[in-house]
């Protein structure tokens, strides 16, 4: 049903159109980009060696219509920047399978044992998602970002390879 495919600057102006205001750019990419968003910005977001920023095609429409990211900064994994940015295709499960979809490349292609993600405590759906598909929140690794003058509470989860091969 859907594809991952990699992000190249031809994707720039489409992902750009996504994020129309800082609330929703801090949402789906944290700290890492500041709004507005720039193909300056996003041209060294590709330079790094250790995120693997990927779009999400709809296989039925051949359409992009998100973003997604593997991260390997640190020594676990982390899903990064998942994004279903064509607002028409959202609550429709596909941020579900972009996650699952995630899981079985990472876990398949490397040797890595468990990843994680950050969620804002707000995005109820979000973690419903992710705790659906075994990942648990981590007490140790909470956080908090401040946007708008308003403190964002940020939930860790991680999701172990032996639990997502019961799934």
């Amino acid at each position: 049903m859907i594809q991952l495919e990699t992000f190249t600057a031809a994707d720039f102006d489409r992902f750009i159109s996504w994020v129309d205001n800082e609330e929703a750019l801090v949402q789906f990419a944290g700290p890492l980009f500041t709004y507005p968003l720039t193909h300056g910005q996003l041209t060294a977001y590709l330079e790094q060696t250790k995120k693997k920023p990927l779009k999400i095609r709809l296989l039925e429409t051949n359409q992009v219509i998100g973003h997604c990211e593997l991260n390997f900064e640190k020594e676990m994994p982390r899903l990064s920047r998942i994004l279903i940015g064509e607002k028409s295709m959202r609550n429709k499960g596909l941020g579900k399978l972009v996650v699952k979809e995630m899981v079985n490349k990472l876990f398949s292609t490397t040797e890595h044992t468990a990843v994680d993600l950050n969620v804002f405590d707000w995005n109820h759906n979000a973690i419903a998602c992710y705790t659906q598909l075994g990942f648990r929140i981590n007490p140790d690794m909470a956080s908090t970002t401040v946007v708008g003058g308003k403190i964002w509470h940020t939930h860790n989860m991680v999701l172990q390879k032996a639990d997502w091969q019961m799934l």
